[in-house]
């Protein structure tokens, strides 16, 4: 085998299988500069011409190791799950040869649906009601006492074609004959999952994994019908888009943690390691995400809209992933959208019509590409070979922009017979734009709040504590309060505040999650300088158009920064106010009410001449100053990466208001803290926080180049040209919290304390002034 260093460039790799997936897997893995030879077995016409295609089965797995041992691999990718199945990625390994893809025992979670569902119920992750027989007559009785529709499923793998949607009883008493005692699928179905059929809205959220760490990608959408309006039988897939809009950032966040997280966990703990790609089916129900199933590799075609927008070196991802190193990978997605149109033979999904010539597949095209899925090589002719033959791929800054882009393409490409849906990505284009009810006329959408009710409700309720009697939903949140009475004199103290013009930088970036931390976390500082703790949260959202995507992603990000804070988020309210705010404006505020003993309130008299101001790092600009930074940047693009800085401009701009509960809760509630005072730096910066925690004897003195200022404020200062008392006024300079303190605990404070803090200056006798030195 190669040593590292060989390896570093010049690498083989096979990648094993044939269809529209494998050809867009090959489409990336030939950009990487690290591939010296890319083999594919036993590919398709379109894999061709990216590298060698090799004559062996995706099935025949001695064929395929001994491939792999006697060209030396440095590493093999499994596309479909059927080699999977059959233990290819157990052999690889068995020789010594690297294999992204999981095991045939880590494969069961496709494989066996009853396998997965059992393991979904072993380790709490939400799917549909279920039972699993291996017996006809045990699994007729249990249909005929089930009072909700099912869904009929084949426990093995059967090419797509396992899950069955009866529209009747009667209906469903027939499938399950046609599967267990008519041979319908043959042996896969002789075992089924018969479970509760569930409405909403289908997402396919995949990830990276090396069986440890968890790296999702876009989520996306497949439509498995044959026909447009999702009529027709189901296929294997006619198309599909990403990332899906009724699946924002914040919510793919806590899918990733609630859902994959915890099935790669729960496999490591059962003596599982799974690493490749773990691919959830999700239902996005009025009563939270569901799980359908669980895949083990690669969608398709899911993976033929992945592979354009994904701006990393796949290599260096699967490396990672075989290795155990993917959490010191950083892996980057184009802010773009992409979508597929599949292009299928006639008569698929039944028999297909073949061997039929294929034309206008030569044209060089921008920002589009066209991925094999069933396609063969006769001389210079390329001829169908298959039901779905084509993937008509494009990619554009929006999703409307990549469907027009793809409807262009399929214009210059023509077969025989050749079928398609021209509805791909609809569904997606109606999320981002509510189509107007009766009512909406008005500006006002109804349904749009509704749903935005439904997608945050999950989230909201995570926060929740056995206190809460009421929340979301009601006219008002009811708490619990009966628990007070162990306080010897309990404060309630309470803060209201907003994120101001950081939303429209949000917004001109298209990343709202942040600014549910933004809210939260400025109001838990604010009660923090009281020494109060977080009891419950209010939000307040408004604007000119309701999007529901939009708002659960700001909710969602509340809810994160509650729990994390033990908070509760116990309502709020969401507005449209199309006659108030201008299109696409939005605003944020919150309302926060804390706990604190009266004897454990800091105040300002204990203050003497000769106290310490120490200042504790920000984590950026926070919430502050930005219509200043709007005017400096404004002609600046978002991506921009300044000299110094070790992230795009958007990134800097964006990083959530820090809490600095965490670190200064275990320092207040040691004994005889050392913490006197606390500066919150919002909006007015340090000259103008400082002085609302001094008495009026005190002056606060503060040293210029006593703690490090980000570069990102001096590059502010320097394309602003913004004086050095404009600085210090408006933004907090990379200190967004300070504390006062006598001399003598100076050191017990910075070892109480996780980081590195800064003396920046001290107090003095005066008349409660700011002096900068």
């Amino acid at each position: 085998m190669k040593t590292d260093a060989q390896k570093l460039h010049g690498m083989k790799v096979l990648l094993v299988g044939s269809g529209g997936r494998e050809h867009a897997i090959a489409w990336k893995l030939s950009q990487s500069p690290r591939i010296d030879r890319l083999f594919i077995a036993p590919g398709n016409a379109g894999t061709a011409a990216l590298g060698t295609n090799v004559s062996i089965g995706a099935e025949d797995i001695p064929a395929l190791v001994e491939f792999a041992r006697d060209q030396n691999m440095d590493l093999v990718m499994v596309g479909p799950e059927a080699p999977l199945a059959e233990g290819l990625a157990d052999a690889l390994q068995a020789n010594g040869i690297p294999v992204f893809g999981p095991t045939r025992l880590a494969a069961q979670m496709e494989t066996s649906k009853i396998f997965s569902k059992a393991f979904m119920a072993r380790h709490g992750i939400p799917t549909a009601r279920y039972a699993a027989f291996t017996d006809y007559t045990l699994a007729l009785n249990h249909l005929n006492s089930v009072d909700y529709p099912v869904v009929i499923k084949a426990s093995g793998l059967a090419a797509g074609k396992g899950v069955l949607i009866p529209g009747s009883k009667e209906e469903a008493r027939q499938t399950l004959y046609d599967l267990m005692v008519g041979n319908l699928l043959g042996a896969v179905g002789h075992d089924v999952v018969i479970e509760e059929r569930l409405e909403g809205e289908e997402v396919s959220l995949l990830a990276f994994t090396d069986g440890v760490t968890v790296c999702s990608m876009p989520p996306a959408q497949d439509h498995k019908r044959l026909l447009v309006d999702d009529r027709g039988p189901n296929t294997g897939g006619m198309g599909a888009y990403a990332p899906a809009p009724v699946c924002p950032p914040a919510l793919v966040k806590e899918l990733t943690q609630t859902i994959l997280q915890t099935a790669v966990d729960g496999l490591r703990s059962e003596g599982i390691p799974y690493r490749g790609v773990l691919y959830a089916g999700l239902m996005l129900t009025a009563d939270g995400p569901r799980v359908l199933e669980f895949n083990c590799r690669f969608g398709d075609p899911e993976t033929q809209v992945l592979m354009p927008l994904l701006d990393s070196d796949l290599i260096d991802i699967a490396e990672s992933c075989v290795n155990g190193t993917l959490d010191q990978m950083e892996i980057h997605w184009k802010n773009e959208a992409c979508a597929c149109f599949v292009l299928a033979s006639a008569g698929y999904p039944g028999k297909s019509v073949t061997g039929l010539p294929i034309h206008g597949l030569e044209t060089r095209r921008e920002h589009r590409t066209v991925f094999h899925a069933a396609t063969r090589q006769n001389g210079e002719q390329i001829l169908t070979s298959g039901g779905r033959v084509l993937g008509v791929t494009a990619w554009d800054k929006t999703l409307k922009g990549a469907i027009e882009l793809a409807r262009s393409t399929i214009g210059e490409i023509h077969f025989e017979g050749m079928q398609y849906r021209e509805d791909i990505g609809a569904r997606g284009l109606r999320h981002q734009c509510e189509l107007p009810s009766a009512y909406a006329t008005a500006g006002v959408n109804i349904d749009a709040g509704n749903r935005a009710v439904r997608l945050m409700s999950d989230a909201v309720r995570s926060t929740y504590n056995r206190h809460v009697l009421d929340g979301i939903g009601s006219f008002g949140g009811m708490l619990d309060a009966s628990h007070l009475k162990s306080m010897e004199r309990p404060i309630l103290v309470s803060s209201t505040d907003g994120v101001g013009t950081k939303i429209m930088v949000a917004a001109q970036a298209g990343r709202y999650c942040g600014l549910g931390y933004d809210i939260v976390n400025h109001c838990i500082d604010d009660i923090l300088v009281q020494g109060a703790r977080p009891l419950f949260f209010l939000d307040y959202f408004a604007s000119s158009c309701l999007q529901p995507e939009m708002v659960a992603e700001i909710v969602m990000g509340m809810a994160d920064a509650c729990r994390e804070a033990g908070c509760v988020l116990i309502g709020g309210e969401t507005a449209e106010m199309p006659g108030v705010y201008q299109e696409n404006e939005l605003d944020i505020a919150g309302t926060i009410v804390g706990l604190v003993e009266y004897d454990k309130i800091l105040s300002k008299t204990r203050l003497q001449p000769g106290d310490l101001l120490v200042g504790l790092r920000s984590s950026g600009f926070h919430t502050n100053g930005f219509s200043l930074l709007r005017h400096v940047f404004n002609d600046t693009p978002l991506d921009t990466v300044f000299p110094g800085m070790d992230c795009p401009l958007e990134d800097a701009l964006l990083e959530p208001h820090r809490s600095y509960l965490s670190l200064l809760g275990p320092v207040l509630d040691a004994p005889d803290s050392p913490v006197k005072a606390l500066a919150h730096l919002t909006g007015g910066g340090i000259i103008e926080n400082l002085p609302r925690v001094l008495p009026q004897h005190l002056d606060a003195h503060v040293r210029r180049g006593s703690w490090p200022v980000p570069p990102i404020f001096s590059i502010v200062q320097q394309k602003g040209n913004v004086s050095n008392d404009e600085m210090l006024r408006v933004f907090n300079m990379g200190i967004g919290m300070v504390a006062v303190l006598a001399p003598e605990n100076l050191t017990r404070f910075q070892e109480m304390l996780p980081e590195e803090a800064w003396v920046i200056g001290e107090l003095t006798a005066g008349d409660r002034k700011f002096i900068l030195e």
